[in-house]
């Protein structure tokens, strides 16, 4: 036997060794060393924030998808959509179609997923000045005007541009009245903030307003008002959320992460999505 093939046969083992030792290095890095998440910043709506949804949706998101980590910044709908325009969102999750379809049409969103939906109501006194009671909205709209002009009754808008400012907006339209001239009268009070605060003011005023259901449904369940429901939820007061995802072919938001938006809205219309959105808040509220 030649006096190289032990040192042959060392060098054939060292190597092996060294190749175990780097795959179980390299397997120990790649699957138990955490690994850095990707970042999706969502900019959303203060109703969606203020009911406490979003952590929910967020701790089954980041469960499914170990991924990534997902960041909300709440405002009222205009501005969500203006931040998101601006590149410092990557998708929008909002609830007024018209300046959705703007968004969209303006080549700053795609994929546009109707993913949940509930209603508008109107709160007030339960003395109801104005005699809402039993109108539909439009028609309550009308008598909050007269019994306002006639020292009987206050109004609170949210005043921030918001999808439920929008909505409040559309229903003074289609009572024959201008919301900016509304701003001039005394008895039409601006909250400029969002729904949470807007409930607290009418509250405090004694005043009626426009409010998403969910929110009132976790405003009173705490007691920090006590304005009932005077107008019923219905269709004409149909308040539909949408998710869209930022267009990375659009110059100002070429650094969306589309991936990750696409992987959120999918998530959102899935069936443990949609089994987050109708299930929140049964237990507590009685409904979702």
């Amino acid at each position: 036997m030649s006096k190289t093939q032990p040192n042959r046969r060392l060098i054939i083992a060292a190597l092996i060794i060294a190749v175990i030792v780097i795959a179980a290095v390299a397997f120990a890095y790649t699957y138990l060393t955490p690994q850095p998440r990707t970042h999706i910043i969502v900019s959303t709506t203060t109703s969606l924030y203020e009911t406490g949804f979003l952590d929910v949706l967020k701790k089954a998101f980041e469960a499914k998808y170990p991924e990534y980590n997902v960041s909300f910044i709440s405002q009222g709908t205009g501005l969500a959509i203006q931040t998101a325009m601006r590149g410092d969102a990557d998708m929008i999750l909002v609830h007024d179609a018209a300046r959705e379809l703007q968004f969209l049409k303006a080549s700053y969103g795609v994929n546009r997923k109707i993913v949940a939906y509930n209603f508008f109501i109107i709160v007030g006194p339960k003395e109801d000045p104005a005699g809402t009671i039993g109108k539909d909205p439009v028609e309550a709209f009308e008598a909050i005007r007269t019994a306002g002009l006639a020292g009987k009754a206050v109004w609170v808008s949210r005043g921030d541009d918001s999808g439920t400012h929008a909505k409040e907006k559309s229903l003074w339209k289609a009572a024959g009245l201008d919301s900016s001239k509304l701003r001039t009268e005394s008895w039409y009070l601006e909250a400029g903030t969002g729904m949470t605060a807007t409930l607290m003011m009418a509250n405090e005023k004694r005043a009626y307003t426009i409010c998403d259901i969910s929110t009132y449904l976790a405003i009173s369940k705490k007691g920090s008002i006590d304005l009932p429901v005077l107008v019923e939820a219905s269709k004409s007061t149909l308040n539909v959320y949408s998710a869209i995802a930022g267009n990375p072919q659009n110059s100002n938001l070429t650094k969306a992460n589309f991936k990750g938006s696409m992987a959120f809205i999918s998530f959102l219309v899935s069936d443990e999505g949609q089994n987050l959105f109708a299930d929140f808040g049964v237990d507590t509220y009685g409904k979702a």
